[in-house]
């Protein structure tokens, strides 16, 4: 069984909740160890069936990619990159298997700095992961194995010593002849290249963290990339990580206990990394393609990150964001997959972000949401049903309200207009949401000199490269009738003629 931590939430228990599977299965990205290949996720993508589509890969040197010898880092991330952009999976978890694993934070953290043409990057998953710094080996060990492969690939008793040093115990009888194989058929020049220097690159100057779901998993009897190495080499590195440690396994998790992993795996997208609405694939496309700057594609790739169900308050109180859910709820209802906008906007006003101004007759936004919030909960706001929470937003917004704290009415109803248009801004902020909107407007041009722009200017009229537009689709604000307050009064919201007062804290 597999013992399951979360570095702030240790001993309590993760609640499982269903998130919908996208009409199209979500697909798993693999990258193996040392001298394995694609193969040793084959019992892996057996438990998965039905819930992701595999994409385990050959990395070069190994597997049936032995013939293209060693290569660096740099060539294997850009041999990566490539095959999951031929592939082109509408929203894809990364996978990486100890030396997959530090191939597979250097692609990731390409994905989401925009910098590679690749989009729907959902989550990453470390089996036993190398870290993007150096390895920990001892170098004795290291020179030993460099020396199994000098004259030829590891076989024999030097392939039997790695087995044996790399698992709990002994491997069925078809997975011990497969990791044979794959030894027998690793290039000695990639075998020796990783160990000389692959494993000894430190990437990580150029690697910042990572707010992407992750699952950091190692095993119990595992050595050098156990669960101390794990949380102090690549648990900095994804804040937003889980970190689990599976029992009856040392190194070769995915031959050792695939089962678990599967479950592992399966906790991750129901926790955070598949909710959330997906993408449409001809949207993506154009948000990967050379028309979307690098800037742009990577914010969007940042946005379409799911939301954590175990979502850590940074501002906010738990009874605070409850409310502020059921505001947004009735401001900007959705369908399907939501959006949490209410944590998101917790997590905007931690980070002082916003759209660069406040009313001046309002505290810090902090303060505000704050005593709004309190004010609400106090009036029973959660417990009412939809039509009564829309009229008592309703009056809310024209000045009606009950005093908040030192907040007055028309106080009140103002912080309810920046409520609305943070909740609004975040919702159409979501590149799913600009898919429903039939808006494209960020791919104008990408980083070259010359911008392709748009060729047609006419009403109705869209270029071929346009993704089709929409009518409805999960996070999309469901109609309603033209007398229904709620979203029909927060959309009507204009700025307020009054002064207003720059925040210091908030810049667009």
């Amino acid at each position: 069984m597999a013992s399951i931590t979360r570095s702030e939430r240790n001993g309590i228990a993760i609640p499982h909740t269903s998130a919908a599977l996208p009409e199209e299965l979500p697909t798993l990205v693999c990258l193996h160890a040392l001298g394995s290949s694609r193969h040793a996720f084959d019992e892996l993508g057996a438990r998965l069936e039905g819930r992701f589509r595999m994409l385990a890969l050959d990395l070069p040197g190994f597997g049936d990619e032995a013939a293209r010898g060693a290569t660096t880092v740099e060539e294997t991330v850009q041999y990566v990159l490539a095959r999951i952009a031929f592939a082109a999976p509408q929203r894809f978890l990364l996978l990486g298997h100890s030396m997959g694993g530090k191939i597979a934070t250097i692609v990731a953290s390409r994905l989401l700095s925009g910098e590679a043409p690749v989009f729907g990057l959902a989550g990453v998953v470390l089996l036993a992961g190398s870290p993007p710094s150096p390895e920990p080996m001892e170098e004795e060990r290291r020179e030993q194995m460099i020396g199994w492969a000098s004259s030829g690939p590891v076989t024999g008793g030097d392939a039997r010593t790695f087995i044996e040093a790399n698992t709990a115990g002994p491997l069925s009888p078809a997975d011990d002849a497969l990791m044979l194989s794959d030894l027998a058929r690793t290039a000695p020049e990639a075998w020796i290249a990783w160990l000389n220097r692959g494993s000894e690159e430190d990437w990580s100057p150029v690697v910042e963290p990572l707010p992407v779901p992750a699952l950091i998993v190692s095993g119990r009897e595992d050595g050098d990339l156990g669960e101390q190495a794990q949380r102090e080499l690549n648990g900095p590195l994804y804040p937003r990580a889980t970190f689990a440690v599976v029992d009856d396994a040392a190194h070769l998790l995915p031959l050792e206990q695939p089962g678990e992993v599967a479950a592992l795996i399966e906790s991750l997208w129901q926790l955070s990394a598949g909710r959330g609405p997906a993408i449409p694939r001809d949207v993506a496309a154009v948000i990967a393609s050379d028309r979307t700057s690098r800037r742009t594609r990577g914010i969007l790739a940042r946005r379409a990150l799911g939301d954590d169900v175990l979502y850590e308050l940074q501002v906010l109180t738990a009874a605070q964001l409850t409310t502020l859910r059921a505001v947004a709820a009735r401001v900007v209802p959705q369908e399907g997959e939501a959006i949490d906008l209410a944590a998101r906007l917790d997590a905007q006003l931690a980070a002082g972000t916003g759209d660069g101004w406040r009313n001046a007759e309002l505290p810090a936004d902090p303060e505000a949401y704050a005593l709004a919030l309190d004010a609400l909960a106090r009036a029973g706001f959660e417990s009412l049903a939809p039509d009564e929470q829309d009229s008592r937003l309703e009056r809310l917004a024209a000045g009606q309200g009950p005093a908040a704290g030192t907040l007055s009415a028309e106080q009140l109803a103002s912080w309810f207009e920046d409520a609305c248009a943070d909740l609004v801004k975040l919702w159409l902020a979501h590149p799913a949401s600009l898919a429903r909107v039939g808006f494209d407007g960020f791919a104008a041009g990408g980083d070259g000199v010359r911008k392709q722009g748009f060729q047609l200017l006419v009403a109705g009229a869209r270029e071929e490269w346009e993704p089709a537009l929409r009518q409805r689709s999960a996070a999309t604000p469901s109609h309603r009738d033209a007398d229904t307050p709620g979203p029909r009064h927060a959309a009507e919201h204009a700025r307020p003629t009054t002064a207003s007062a720059p925040d210091p804290k908030a810049h667009a």
